[in-house]
């Protein structure tokens, strides 16, 4: 790398930042050159130069209508737009603490509701109870929304009596991600920027959680606009790890992560840019689920990339997070990146567990799994992340699944995309804000966004173009597969405030394939671990059978 080209990428960013009119420090900018990011300019201009000039950006492949629905393999998913209200939680540490008295998970306790047998009342009661006694420690909730919580319980335990159940989560407590809008609510977006900022309507998730009954006890932290994979936020404190207060919640959905692993929620909403719901699900030891691009609306959610923010569940099974994806799921003409799409979840689940788990191996049969034999990180994996992940892999090899080696050369290639991607986007969206709230955002959240204006517009564009070769590159690659098995994390959860890695996570938000991070024993300290399986777009179906199975 010349000097002469490393100049030419300062003197482009001091450019480009007046260009936009913002009132960028000169600190900033000295940081931003001090870390390297006009190298990674430079670097990534290279890239593009090598991959050649036959490949079309992204935008233009129309890739996300190739998913079944477009070969008329399925109907489009059912989606609501009723309302309801707030309230949760139930925990693994509490579960050691104490005697749960009613079953953990919404599958288990859904025909309990439906029966009458548990009253959504009470089980709002407790959630609002956990919170109360676990928020201090916690730091998971923005906002708790009480009164409103125990108006939606009794109208589910009404309703519920009048033989009006909705489904498996009417009268279950659950949160929301505070980059969700909420009428009447403040979304903060983890923001001083927005902490005054009321808004006048429901995100489509948030519609469609009320329409299916669930009771919304709250809004959960996360780091500043979710511009960050740890839970550190300059303006409203870390979130620590449910496992070990030192170590960090992860993030950005650090407190929907924390809220279900501590027993507060039964489930949560979160949202995914780079890994945003699988990493602390993976750091906190639950499971977290990263649909299809296009599988759920993203309307009323606060932007930080449009062409890879994804909206999905973390919750205390797969069957639980799927509940919750069916539920949001669906078409929204308010937001046109969705899709319809076929069904990927079963009518109704096999109450008998043997039953249950007979289904699930049988459903393995014929599956090849690919196993990327060169995950391309700076390090090696922790030897207890390398035990989980083989121990994953043989786990559905048993059940009747084939582990197929695979070459995904372009990982480091698209882990660059992704991230100036993301910048660029970011960049473009904030840039009215940080030129009258500049001094508003937290240091590190203004020098993300200030070093992404390093980049040109021709870098955007030719990072659209490598992302739609690699795509096809990939979906070449794994033509001869199902699914691909990977860790989540190279390691444990970090210490507190250090950020968790996107290394594994971020390639999937590029390409917009469904993820999901399940647990899979504990490393070192006794910290969680987690496989991650991916999927091609809309076989969320596959993926959910694949999670059981290692799940159990």
């Amino acid at each position: 790398m010349s000097s002469r080209d490393r100049d030419l990428a300062v003197e482009g960013l001091r450019a480009n930042l007046r260009a936009a009119r913002i009132p960028a420090r000169e600190e900033d900018i000295e940081r931003v050159v001090a870390e390297g990011i006009p190298d990674r300019a430079v670097v990534f201009r290279a890239l593009l130069a090598a991959a050649g000039d036959d490949c079309i950006p992204d935008f233009l492949s129309g890739w996300s209508l190739a998913g079944p629905e477009a070969r008329g393999e399925g109907k489009p998913a059912a989606g609501a737009t009723e309302r309801t209200a707030p309230a949760s939680r139930t925990g693994r540490d509490r579960a050691r603490r104490e005697p749960a008295p009613w079953p953990p998970t919404i599958a288990e306790l859904a025909p309990l509701v439906r029966a009458g047998a548990v009253s959504p009342v009470e089980l709002t009661e407790q959630a609002l109870t956990r919170i109360e006694e676990d928020e201090g420690r916690a730091n998971a909730f923005q906002l708790v929304l009480g009164e409103e919580a125990r108006a939606a319980a009794r109208r589910a335990e009404d309703e519920v009596a009048g033989g009006r159940w909705r489904g498996p989560l009417h009268g279950i407590p659950v949160a929301v991600k505070d980059l969700l809008a909420m009428k009447d609510t403040v979304t903060t977006s983890g923001s001083k920027v927005l902490a005054s900022h009321v808004t006048d309507h429901d995100a489509a998730a948030v519609e469609r959680l009320r329409a299916a009954g669930a009771v919304i006890v709250g809004k959960t932290r996360l780091s500043e606009f979710a511009y960050w994979p740890g839970s550190t936020n300059p303006h409203y404190g870390p979130t620590p790890n449910p496992r070990d207060p030192t170590r960090d919640a992860g993030g950005s959905s650090s407190g929907s992560a924390a809220a279900v692993a501590r027993g507060m929620v039964y489930a949560a909403l979160g949202t995914d840019t780079g890994g945003s719901i699988r990493i602390p699900a993976a750091l906190c030891g639950v499971v977290g689920l990263k649909p299809t691009f296009g599988r759920a609306s993203l309307h009323g959610c606060a932007t930080l990339a449009w062409s890879l923010d994804h909206v999905g569940p973390l919750a205390r099974s797969v069957e639980d997070a799927a509940l919750v994806l069916a539920a949001i799921a669906g078409p929204d003409p308010r937001d046109p990146r969705t899709r319809p799409a076929p069904p990927f979840l079963a009518a109704s689940s096999p109450q008998d567990p043997a039953e249950g788990a007979r289904r699930r191996h049988a459903g393995l049969s014929g599956l090849r799994v690919g196993v990327p034999r060169d995950l391309h990180l700076g390090a090696p994996l922790q030897d207890a992340v390398a035990r989980s992940w083989a121990r994953a892999n043989r786990a559905l090899e048993q059940a009747g699944a084939t582990l197929v080696q695979i070459d995904l050369d372009e990982i480091h290639m698209l882990r660059q995309v992704t991230v100036l991607t993301l910048g660029v986007e970011a960049a473009a969206h904030h840039a009215p804000m940080l030129r009258t709230h500049y001094d508003d955002y937290g240091q590190f959240c203004r020098g993300r966004l200030v070093a992404a204006f390093t980049f040109s517009a021709q870098d955007f564009l030719g990072a659209q173009r490598l992302r739609h070769w690699i795509r096809g590159r990939w979906d070449a690659a794994c033509r001869r597969v199902d699914l691909l098995s990977l860790p989540c994390q190279p390691g444990v959860a970090p210490l507190l405030d250090m950020p968790a890695s996107t290394d594994l996570t971020n390639l999937f938000n590029a390409l917009g394939w469904p993820a999901i991070s399940v647990p899979c024993g504990d490393g070192e300290h006794g910290l969680p671990l987690a496989v991650q399986l991916v999927a091609k777009p809309w076989d969320e179906a596959r993926l959910l059978r694949a999670a059981r199975v290692v799940e159990t």
